[in-house]
């Protein structure tokens, strides 16, 4: 009796651990309301050469964007293509800044 309990519990470990392996983490995003947009960061890398840089990937109402350096001493932007873009006023480059500058 006992030892098919300690094989109903080890097989409910298992399938508990198999659960918990395959299902997706779920993806946290710090989100703002700045000029009447709604500005989420998805993902955020730092750089570790560049103390001042960051790789993030946001979404601007509702609208995902792909990764783009954030270059907060220059207060410009790096495209995925090469482009160089200023931060907007109030916008997005400003909102990553302000907040990892804490």
């Amino acid at each position: 009796m006992l030892s098919t309990l300690v094989k109903s519990l080890s097989v409910l470990a298992i399938a508990a651990l198999w659960i918990l392996m395959v299902t997706a983490p779920a993806e946290a995003a710090f989100c703002r309301t700045v000029a009447g947009h709604s500005i989420c960061i998805l993902d955020i890398k730092r750089s570790a050469k560049y103390h001042w840089e960051y790789r993030a990937r946001v979404s601007v109402d509702g609208k995902k964007r792909p990764f783009e350096v954030y270059n907060c001493r220059r207060r410009i932007r790096v495209r995925r293509d090469g482009r160089i873009v200023p931060f907007d006023d109030d916008g997005v480059g400003n909102s990553i800044c302000s907040l990892l500058a804490r």
